[in-house]
């Protein structure tokens, strides 16, 4: 359920894009994002951290998106996250010698301190893919295959890269059930 409540702006915004255009898609984006903080709240009575960091860009480059009606904003908001996630997880690995990934989902699972730097490290890699397929597509396709490319394209990924962590990891979590 809250992972269908994530997608309902993103949806949104995709579908007023089509429709409509830009500035009213950043709008709608921006708006539908508020609502779903107000409903993410009232239902779990907590916001994530990561869900308030997401929100502040998605209002801020959102908000500039509409106001100069350019789509450029959204496509920096991208990139700026993606890079983001990629230095903090890899800043958590090499100065703080802990890796973020670990304290992200070590309540949940134990894993040996080696597979979550190898964990890691593969979501550092694919936050740096995605903010480098952004730009690519960004500067070089249109405008139209670029929100598809958000929509679709960047969610599908994330999908494979979950899908792909829980191969790995798999080994352990059974081993560990053994234990």
């Amino acid at each position: 359920m809250k992972q269908l409540i994530e997608f309902i702006p993103l949806i949104l915004f995709f579908v007023v894009y089509k429709l409509f255009g830009t500035q009213e898609a950043a709008i709608v984006l921006v708006v539908a994002t508020l609502v779903q903080l107000v409903v993410l709240k009232k239902l779990y009575r907590k916001i994530e951290k990561m869900q308030l960091f997401i929100a502040g860009f998605v209002v801020v480059f959102g908000g500039l998106t509409a106001y100069f009606n350019n789509d450029e904003f959204l496509k920096w908001k991208v990139t700026l996250i993606n890079a983001l996630f990629a230095l903090a997880l890899l800043f958590s690995q090499f100065v703080l010698k802990n890796p973020l990934i670990k304290h992200i989902l070590g309540k949940e699972i134990r894993l040996p301190d080696a597979v979550w730097a190898k964990l890691n490290l593969g979501w550092a890699g694919f936050f740096i893919l995605c903010m480098l397929l952004n730009l690519y597509v960004s500067y070089y396709l249109s405008s139209d295959a670029w929100y598809t490319f958000k929509v679709f394209g960047l969610t599908g990924l994330s999908l494979v890269a979950t899908l792909v962590t829980g191969i790995f990891i798999y080994p352990y979590l059974k081993e560990q059930e053994k234990s």
